[in-house]
């Protein structure tokens, strides 16, 4: 999983509640268990016509929002069935931070998994943050990890709070996999006793 430390990107207003994960990558397009390939279903159902053709009136297919790598909704974000691959669209999209009020549970969880942070902000904090996203690709904002703020285009700090074990995890890029390895030499350790003591169970 790629480490998160500082974004500084584009973000894109999305000034909704209740967005739920079928919203985010409709049922329909989860066929495949490779983390790759859903970012062109991301909001698929607001995002395209039934004809395919874009639809113009929605955020991420204006400039520059194409390029966002933040987004901000309000409140409930993720809510609905606890699909991970919501969080893969949004990173195979591009969008690495989801900064809201609030998040469904499942899907916070799940963000954190996939290296997506999400970031609570109360909603008239969000609400100034989409304002800055409005004026533009120049009106970039920036996530500090590291720092626990969200940094306004005016150069204003929010501070925010993560979990300090999530934030560990995020910062160095371990999911579960990667936190379960950094206990390799230990593990090992306990196999080889295990092997010598009880050589059955390996089939010796």
């Amino acid at each position: 999983m790629e480490a998160f430390t500082t974004l500084t990107g584009i973000a894109a207003p999305m000034p909704q509640a209740n967005v739920d994960t079928d919203k985010i990558i409709p049922a329909r397009f989860l066929k495949s268990i490779s983390r790759s390939g859903f970012g062109k279903h991301l909001f698929a159902n607001a995002r395209y016509r039934e004809d395919g053709s874009e639809n113009p009136d929605f955020v991420l297919n204006q400039e520059p929002y194409r390029r966002a790598e933040i987004l901000i909704a309000f409140e409930n974000f993720g809510c609905g069935s606890s699909r991970e691959h919501a969080p893969w669209a949004l990173l195979d999209f591009g969008i690495r931070c989801v900064i809201a009020p609030d998040f469904a549970d499942i899907f916070h969880n799940n963000s954190f998994k996939n290296g997506v942070l999400p970031v609570k902000l109360p909603r008239a904090v969000c609400e100034q943050l989409m304002e800055d996203a409005r004026l533009g690709g120049n009106a970039r904002i920036t996530v500090d990890l590291e720092r626990q703020v969200v940094v306004r285009p005016s150069g204003e700090e929010i501070p925010f709070q993560v979990d300090p074990l999530r934030r560990h995890l995020l910062l160095n890029g371990l999911d579960d996999i990667g936190q379960t390895m950094q206990h390799a030499p230990a593990i090992d350790g306990f196999e080889a006793r295990q092997k010598a003591a009880q050589p059955w169970l390996y089939g010796g």
